[in-house]
């Protein structure tokens, strides 16, 4: 069951991603943050509201609502540090070590709790971690890639390494926090989290004078709102896949999602596969099956 639910929190975390980068395209990154993570947070109130109130459990001393909001926090600023290293570095860089830290975190953080998982899990857990750097690997192009190769190259890959490493932990304390605020509740939780998120959201554009809502170019509302109702379902799978089964291997399958960002690309908007890419998702399938078995 774990692994049903961790594959479905990665398919529908790569599907919003997906969709926010379409978004992305037609509006500023900060502007599409103020639409997608409120979008969230309406439609988790809503479905909380509608499955009963909030569990009382506490982790480690603290309430579900404190990791909840701990959770929405770190992961929105993960993703400002993630479009950052983007808009800054060569994004061959900081995509796969943010994918990486993301995984490898919350599973350092799992068998430092105890979590001794078999041969076969072990096994499959390092191909998908292998996996998700391949599939999140990036095509060297113009712009911060292309700058990489001239004098103080190295000074931008390591600045590269420094945003990828942010937003890591930061998407790595936000699977973390969440799956401790899910432990007595599914619903409140995620809507907690999304809902600090939000105001998280709101602050950036406030501070970087973003208008909160955009002109609708192309039909970017309606495809940033689908993205935050979809991530906020991913939530959802994410934190039950964390009460069924190994926390640790529920976080490498979900860290999957990058292949689904990819494979939609080159089904809805005929973007070319790296041979890369292409040898991540032969890995990740072969990781799931292993850990399945």
């Amino acid at each position: 069951m774990v692994t049903i639910l961790a594959l479905a929190a990665a398919m529908l975390y790569g599907t919003a991603d997906f969709l926010g980068g379409v978004a992305s395209r037609r509006a500023s990154v900060f502007a599409v943050l103020a639409v997608t993570v409120p979008a969230g947070a309406v439609v988790m109130i809503v479905a909380a509201l509608a499955g009963g109130t909030l569990g009382a459990g506490q982790v480690g001393g603290w309430s579900t609502a404190g990791w909840a909001a701990a959770s929405g926090v770190f992961g929105a600023s993960g993703l400002v540090a993630f479009y950052a290293g983007f808009a800054s570095a060569p994004i061959s860089v900081v995509a796969p070590v943010a994918a990486l830290v993301s995984a490898v975190l919350p599973v350092g953080v799992a068998i430092s709790g105890g979590e001794r998982p078999g041969g076969g899990v072990i096994a499959g857990g390092l191909l998908c971690l292998v996996a998700i750097v391949l599939v999140s690997m990036q095509p060297s192009g113009p712009g911060p890639d292309q700058e990489a190769a001239e004098p103080g190259s190295r000074r931008r890959r390591l600045r590269a390494l420094g945003y990828g490493a942010a937003a890591g932990a930061g998407f790595g304390l936000f699977f973390i926090f969440l799956k401790n605020a899910g432990q007595s509740g599914v619903l409140w939780p995620v809507a907690i989290s999304r809902s600090a998120g939000t105001v998280m959201a709101f602050g950036i554009a406030l501070a970087t004078r973003t208008r909160l809502w955009p002109r609708d170019k192309g039909g970017m509302l309606r495809i940033a709102l689908l993205s935050g109702a979809i991530d906020a379902a991913a939530n959802v799978c994410y934190v039950l896949a964390t009460r069924a089964g190994l926390f640790g291997l529920a976080v490498v399958i979900t860290s999957l999602y990058p292949g689904i960002t990819v494979l939609l690309a080159r089904l809805l908007l005929g973007e070319r596969l790296r041979w890369l890419q292409r040898a991540g998702l032969v890995l990740a399938a072969a990781g799931v099956v292993l850990v399945t078995l």
